[in-house]
């Protein structure tokens, strides 16, 4: 649809394009975007240069003499925007390189300031740590300054300042609305507008109402979150950010996979949501029999909705004024070009905000325009030349166009490619319009029929599960984002690539040569970045998986497909993946060693195309919203929550499990509350002792001294071959517990760059002179353990390539012989390991 569109606004013939408005369009960004690298007399310079260009366009270069009217107009185009470039443009960026703020910003001074919102807040998601929650703790609020007083003393500022204060102060606030506040400023990021970042420091305090538009159109998106409420979790936080760019309540899991899968423009609402609904409007019109003029208007009228409802951000106010062009040349009769209204846009907003010209979403959204406006049209005709139905044709060269346009940028920026954008993009086109358009019905029938407005919800339902779906697969498939060096060369490297992939395919006598490259590249990169050959590893018996600062241990039950998972990670994705590459599909019991968020976070995951036969947990509450999580998620899936204590005792083919703490229920229990010491906490964790094939291996949760103290005392055999070193090698570790534990293989489950410290030195230190191979997840990504010539050993998988560079693929280390003495027949139940001396009743085997 955004390519018949295309084809039609164009306007011309041939593939002709109508230019004479791009020079004034690279003034305005040009000036703007240097004049925030740079300084303000970079933009006065680009101005400048504008004006003389447009003086030499006007006075000596013209094409032919009956196009001179037409190139002389484009020269008064770029005259004007020279100017207001050099004198606008130019003074606003001096004012904001001396406002009064940004020089208090630098001391860190404590201010009252006096602010319009200037848009809507935007949520930061974080993983969860200890006993807080993960999610959208703290928001984003862009504000103008109208006064800010500083120690009784006014400060002279009428800048733009980044607030960031909890969710429960910030996100009541309305585009428009005045506010006082108190913050602590600090200095904002270079080549920006804003001035400071300001600290808030309290709920602010409300001198206003917003206008009344701003009031309705936020009544109207929190009834649209509302409706959207019947669907399931991950749907409903998916539906308002496709049809009105609200991510509020997006499920970080879901929002990393539509940007790993290179489908999260279709959260960030731009130029394919305006023309959908402008396009349905349009339609919609033409049935009643409208004429052009009363249809545009009618289109207007929507797209003005429209851009009220979703926001002023960049992309959609460039997509916004781009449609209002095309709506104005409805009107006057005229067919109009993309191209002049793709610059028009450039012009305007660049003038507006200059801020705009180094916005990654701004310059992703006018690239990818112009690739569809000036590539697109052509691709798609040379495809219908070779056969290809025009709607296939158009369905495969939109999202490779695009793809194409944007990846330079992408890569610069972000340091990323997502190499499935292409297929992704493909399999959601067909949901993806009439997904925009009922969900834009639904909003506006919200607030005054919600009856019927959950009903349209319900039709749009499916497809927003299938785009759910999409992202999911290609998210996990392997090597979906390749690294990508960021800056300016990577933009310039990738832009190469592009260019050197584009022209060899054009040409007969190159095709031969790129591909012969490109075999060449997936022969040397697949077996490294994507299938990671060797894993899992063959008889693998305890995998930690790499879920950064947080635990997920994976114990092999002796059958195909079935483990024990011990701890779920803060974060459900990454723990489902690694699900997934170690083929677990019947998971008989997950076990929770407490309910700090990085330790139960991915446990909505463990159950998502999996067998679950029961969560076990210790005799802790707390924290409250972690426990009603577990038992929420738990009975929506009709899983039983049991209460593990020591002494218990559960067994399968290969794995037996012996609880050693905490004591009998009852006694160390910790009420369900949200303030309970964070020590207490982990000191109440469950502690295990797996017998594998590999050996026994002590899973030790996050217990501290205390706890530690106490196993001690108790006189068991903390014998282990594999421990899982405590609290992820926290330095509140007592030396004698792991000289009791005297562990061949430790394994610290940690974040890479932690700011908590993990592992300690002193820690790793200890164990290293005790002869224990020391593992990590932050640098050896998921771990392995598995059986070598009758001795444990390490199978290192790599990290992520998007957390750091990948080593080698797969590595094997065994610790050395000598460290420790093989395990005696005495120490097995049954003379070896893996066998197990008593199967539990209460055992399930989904």
């Amino acid at each position: 649809m955004v390519l018949r569109t295309t084809h039609a606004a164009t306007g011309t013939v041939a593939g002709r394009h109508d230019w004479r408005l791009v020079p004034a369009a690279a003034t305005v960004w040009g000036g703007s975007a240097l004049g925030l690298l740079w300084g303000w007399w970079a933009s006065l310079l680009c101005g400048i240069t504008g004006c003389v260009a447009a003086m030499v366009l006007w006075r000596w270069w013209v094409p032919r003499d009956r196009e001179r009217r037409r190139w002389r107009s484009a020269a008064g185009a770029l005259a004007v925007c020279g100017v207001l470039t050099a004198w606008l443009t130019a003074a606003r960026l001096h004012t904001v390189e001396h406002d009064g703020l940004r020089v208090q910003a630098r001391d860190g001074v404590d201010v009252t300031l006096t602010v319009v919102v200037a848009q809507r807040p935007r949520a930061v998601h974080s993983d969860g740590y200890g006993g807080r929650a993960g999610g959208a703790r703290s928001v984003l609020v862009p504000v103008d300054v109208v006064a800010a007083v500083s120690e009784g003393e006014r400060i002279d500022s009428r800048g733009r300042v980044l607030l960031i204060g909890p969710t429960e102060d910030l996100s009541g606030v309305v585009v428009g609305q005045r506010v006082a506040v108190r913050a602590t400023l600090a200095p904002s990021r270079p080549h920006e507008m804003t001035v400071a970042v300001g600290y808030v420091r309290g709920p602010p305090d409300a001198e206003g109402e917003a206008p009344w538009w701003q009031r309705s159109t936020e009544s109207l998106r929190l009834a649209f979150r509302e409706v959207a409420g019947v669907l399931d979790e991950e749907s409903a936080g998916l539906l308002p950010g496709l049809v009105v760019g609200d991510t509020s309540e997006l499920p970080s899991r879901v929002e990393q996979e539509f940007l790993d899968a290179g489908m999260s423009h279709l959260t960030a609402v731009s130029g394919s949501n305006v023309a959908i609904v402008c396009g349905a409007v349009l339609l919609l019109a033409r049935a009643f029999r409208c004429g052009p003029r009363s249809s545009a208007v009618l289109a207007a009228v929507a797209l003005v909705g429209f851009v009220a409802i979703v926001g002023y951000e960049p992309s959609v106010l460039r997509a916004g004024v781009m449609g209002a062009v095309g709506l104005l040349a409805l009107v006057l009769g005229r067919r109009g070009s993309a191209l002049p209204a793709l610059a028009v846009a450039v012009c305007v907003l660049g003038i507006l905000d200059p801020e705009m010209a180094v916005s990654m979403g701004f310059v992703l959204s006018v690239v990818a325009t112009a690739g569809l406006v000036l590539v697109a049209p052509r691709w798609s005709r040379a495809l219908s030349r070779r056969g290809f139905p025009r709607v296939a044709a158009d369905a495969l060269v939109v999202p490779t166009v695009a793809f194409l346009a944007t990846a330079p940028v992408i890569a610069g920026m972000a340091g990323e490619v997502s190499l499935v954008s292409i297929v992704a993009n493909l399999l959601a086109a067909p949901v993806v319009a009439p997904v925009t358009v009922l969900g834009a019905v639904a909003a506006v029938l919200g607030p005054w029929w919600r009856d019927a407005a959950v009903l349209v919800v319900q039709v749009a339902g499916p497809g927003v599960d299938w785009l759910v779906l999409v992202a999911r697969h290609a998210a996990g498939t392997p090597g979906a984002v390749l690294s990508w060096p960021a800056g300016w060369w990577g933009a310039l490297l990738a832009a190469l690539v592009v260019v050197v992939l584009v022209g060899g395919l054009r040409y007969r006598r190159t095709r031969s040569v790129v591909a012969v490259l490109v075999v060449l590249v997936l022969v040397v990169t697949v077996p490294t970045r994507l299938f990671r050959p060797g894993w899992p590893p063959d008889g693998w018996a305890l995998v930690a998986c790499d879920v950064g600062q947080g635990d997920a241990f994976v114990l092999a039950t002796g059958e195909p497909g079935r483990a024990v998972v011990v701890d779920t990670g803060p974060d459900p994705l990454v723990v489902d993946r690694c699900l997934e590459r170690l083929d677990v599909e019947r998971v008989p019991l997950v076990v929770l060693s407490h309910l700090h968020a990085d330790h139960v976070g991915g446990l909505t995951s463990v159950f998502d195309g999996r067998a679950v036969g029961a969560v076990a947990v210790g005799p802790g509450r707390s924290p409250r919203w972690a426990w009603d999580d577990v038992v929420d998620t738990a009975a929506a899936r009709g899983v039983p929550v049991v209460e593990l204590a020591a002494g218990d005792r559960l067994t399968w083919s290969a794995l037996r499990l012996d609880v050693l703490a905490p004591d009998a229920p009852g006694e160390v229990t910790v009420a369900a509350a949200d303030d309970v010491d964070g020590s207490e906490v982990n000191n109440a964790s469950v502690v295990l002792r797996a017998t594998t094939a590999v050996g026994r291996v002590l899973l030790t949760g996050d217990v501290e001294l205390e706890a530690q103290a106490s196993l001690l005392a108790s006189g068991e055999d903390l014998r282990a071959e594999i421990l899982k070193v405590p609290h992820h090698g926290s330095r509140y570790t007592l030396r004698e517990f792991l000289s009791a534990a005297a562990p061949r293989i430790a394994i610290a489950s940690v974040g890479p760059d932690n700011s908590y410290g993990h592992p300690s030195p002193m820690i790793l230190r200890v164990l290293r002179s005790g002869g224990a191979l020391v593992a990590r997840t932050d640098t050896d990504g998921d771990t392995a353990v598995v059986l070598d010539e009758g001795h444990p050993a390490v199978v290192r998988r790599g990290p992520e390539p998007r957390r750091r560079s990948p080593g080698p693929a797969v590595t094997l280390r065994r610790p050395a012989r000598t460290a420790r003495p093989p395990p005696t027949a005495a120490r097995w139940p049954s003379g070896r390991p893996g066998h197990r001396a008593r199967r539990a009743s209460s055992t399930r085997r989904p």
